[in-house]
C-alpha cells in the first residue's frame, strides 16, 4: 500500500519513495503550453507547493519521474530550461530579516544553476542579474517559480507599517519580471491572497489569474473520484458520506474538493474526525477584524459578493468576506450571472470549518463560557425538552462576563444576541439556516435536526417574537417534512443583556 505524503512537497520524493500522488500533470501541461505569466490563489495546505515543484521537475526534464503520468508521452523533456525558484518561508518581522530570506533564496538558486552574483547587492538587483546570467549561460529563456509570494505581507497583516515595508520591498523584486520579459519563458506564482495589481506588481498587467477559472478549479485538492479510487484502500470501513460532510465542499467553480491535509491526517489519525486543517493554522487574525466590524454572524450563510471582492486584497481596507474566502473559511456555493455582472454566493465549506470557526467565535463572544452549557443545549434540542432548553439559554447569557460586553464592540449592537446563539448552534454541527427565506418573510434561525425542526425568532425589547412566527406562518414551509416543529420566540433585554422572554409552541 502506498505511503501517505503528509508534509511531503517534493515531487521527486513522492515518485521515488512510493507515496500517493494524484496526477495533476494534465493540468500542468495545459498551463505551460498555453500560458506565460500565471497566478494561483488557494488556501494554505491545499497542495500549491507540490504543484509548483511538479512544474519545476517538468522544466528541468526529469522524465523518469513522470512515467505512468498523463504528461509522460506528451511533453518534450529534452527541451529543458533554467529554473529560478523562490520559496518565501522564514522570518519577516523586520525588513532586514525579509531581505535576508530573499538573499538566501537567491543564493540557493545561484548554487543550483552554477552562477555567481554579488549577494551584497540589494535583492532586487541580484534577482535581475540572476535572470540575465541564467539566460546567458544556458542560452534558454528562464522559468521563474515563486511560492507563497504574499507571505512576507500576510505574516504582518496586523502591523500595517511593517506590512507596507514588506510590500514595497516585494514590489522591487516582482518588477524585475516586467523588466526582463524578453528573457523569461514562463512564470508561476502561488499565494493565499491576490493583492491589487497596482500595489505589488507595479504595472505587470499580463499576469493571468487562474484562481477562479473553472478549467483549473481542481488544480489543487482531492476530488470525490480520488477518494473513491486512489485513496480508497486507506479508507476501509469509512462512511464516505460522513467523510464528505466533514471535509468536502471547497469549490473553485469546478468539482467540490477536499483539502488533502485533512484526508491524510484523518487516515493517519486512525480515521478519527477532527479539525486537522483548522488546527494547523492561525485563524486568530479574524478576531482582530471582528473587533472592528459589527459583523452579523448569521450572515456567514448569506454572503453574496461581487467578483472583484474575491479577486483582490487591500492591506488598508481588508474586506472580511475576501479574507474569509481566500483563507479557506468560506468557499463558493454557486456563481450568479445577472445583467452582465458576475457575483458569487459563498458558504461555509464543511463540518470541520462550521464547528471550528464557530467555536472560535464563541470563545470571543462569551470569553469561554462553560462548555457543559453547550452540551446541555444539544441534548435539550434532541429530546425536545424546551423548558430545559430555556434554562440553558438563560444560563448561557447570564454567565457571560460583564467585562465582555464593555470590551467587545460587537456586544453593543442588536445582532450580538443572534450571533451568539448562531455560533453555539453551528458549533454543535447542527444543520442550521440563518435568515431562512419563506414566502411571508425571513426566519431568524431554523435548526434542522433528524426528527425535529426549530424555528427561532429574536427580539430586543417587548415585541412578541412568537406571535411574529405565527402571524407569518413560518412553519408552513416545513409542514410536509413530517417532523415535529417547535416555534420559539426569545426576547432579550438591552440593559441586563439577558433573556427576559422565552415562549415555545409545538406544531
Amino acid at each position: 500500500m502506498q505511503k501517505l505524503p503528509i508534509g511531503i512537497q517534493t515531487f521527486k520524493d513522492i515518485q521515488t519513495q512510493n507515496y500517493i500522488y494524484i496526477d495533476k500533470t494534465e493540468i500542468a501541461l495545459e498551463l505551460i503550453e498555453n500560458f506565460r505569466y500565471v497566478f494561483l490563489s488557494r488556501p494554505r495546505r491545499f497542495g500549491k507547493s507540490l504543484f509548483l515543484d511538479t512544474l519545476h521537475n517538468i522544466f528541468e526534464g526529469h522524465k523518469n519521474l513522470f512515467e505512468g503520468l498523463d504528461i509522460y508521452d506528451r511533453w518534450d523533456f529534452d527541451d529543458t530550461c533554467p529554473v529560478i525558484r523562490i520559496d518565501w518561508s522564514g522570518n519577516f518581522k523586520t525588513l532586514e530579516s525579509t531581505k535576508a530570506v530573499a538573499r538566501r533564496a537567491l543564493e540557493i538558486n545561484q548554487e543550483r544553476l552554477g552562477l555567481e552574483c554579488n549577494l551584497d547587492d540589494e535583492p532586487d538587483i541580484c534577482f535581475n542579474r540572476l535572470i540575465h546570467e541564467a539566460y546567458k549561460k544556458y542560452q534558454k529563456p528562464v522559468v521563474i517559480l515563486i511560492d507563497e509570494y504574499d507571505k512576507p505581507i500576510l505574516d504582518n497583516i496586523e502591523d500595517i507599517k511593517r506590512a507596507h515595508e514588506n510590500r514595497d520591498f516585494l514590489r522591487g523584486i516582482y518588477v524585475q519580471l516586467k523588466a526582463n520579459d524578453a528573457f523569461i519563458k514562463f512564470v508561476f506564482l502561488t499565494g493565499i491572497t491576490k493583492f491589487a495589481r497596482a500595489s505589488i506588481f507595479s504595472g505587470l498587467n499580463n499576469i493571468e489569474d487562474i484562481s477562479l477559472s473553472p478549467k483549473f478549479g481542481n488544480i489543487c485538492g482531492y476530488t470525490q473520484n480520488d477518494i473513491e479510487t486512489t485513496l480508497l484502500p486507506h479508507l476501509e470501513g469509512v462512511d464516505l458520506d460522513k467523510l464528505k460532510k466533514w471535509y468536502n465542499g471547497y469549490n473553485f467553480l469546478k468539482d467540490d474538493i477536499y483539502n488533502p491535509f485533512d484526508i491524510l491526517k484523518f487516515i493517519r489519525g486512525g480515521q478519527m474526525y477532527d479539525n486537522y486543517w483548522w488546527e494547523s493554522g492561525n485563524p486568530y487574525n479574524l478576531i482582530t477584524l471582528l473587533q472592528n466590524r459589527e459583523f452579523y454572524l448569521p450572515n456567514l450563510q448569506n454572503i453574496r459578493v461581487d467578483k472583484s471582492i474575491l479577486a483582490s486584497f487591500d492591506i488598508e481596507k481588508i474586506q472580511i468576506e475576501s479574507l474569509l474566502f481566500q483563507a479557506g473559511y468560506l468557499t463558493i456555493d454557486h456563481m450568479i450571472e445577472k445583467r452582465n455582472k458576475i457575483e458569487y454566493l459563498l458558504k461555509v465549506p464543511n463540518m470541520e470549518i462550521q464547528i471550528s470557526l464557530n467555536q472560535l467565535l464563541i470563545d470571543y463572544f462569551t470569553q469561554r463560557v462553560e462548555s457543559r452549557i453547550q452540551d446541555d443545549i444539544y441534548d435539550h434540542l434532541e429530546s425536545g425538552d424546551t423548558q430545559a432548553l430555556e434554562q440553558s439559554l438563560v444560563s448561557l447569557f447570564a454567565s457571560i462576563p460583564y467585562s465582555n460586553y464593555t470590551k467587545n464592540k460587537i456586544a453593543i449592537y442588536e445582532g450580538y444576541y443572534a450571533s451568539v446563539l448562531y455560533a453555539y448552534f453551528a458549533a454543535l454541527g447542527i444543520d442550521i439556516m440563518a435568515e431562512d427565506v419563506t414566502s411571508t418573510g425571513r426566519i431568524d434561525i431554523t435548526l434542522l435536526l433528524e426528527d425535529k425542526i426549530y424555528i427561532l425568532e429574536f427580539k430586543v425589547g417587548t415585541e412578541d417574537a412568537l406571535e411574529q412566527i405565527k402571524q407569518n406562518n413560518y412553519a408552513q414551509k416545513y409542514l410536509s417534512r413530517g417532523k415535529d416543529i417547535y416555534l420559539v420566540g426569545i426576547n432579550f433585554n438591552e440593559q441586563s443583556r439577558g433573556i427576559v422572554g422565552f415562549e415555545c409552541e409545538r406544531v
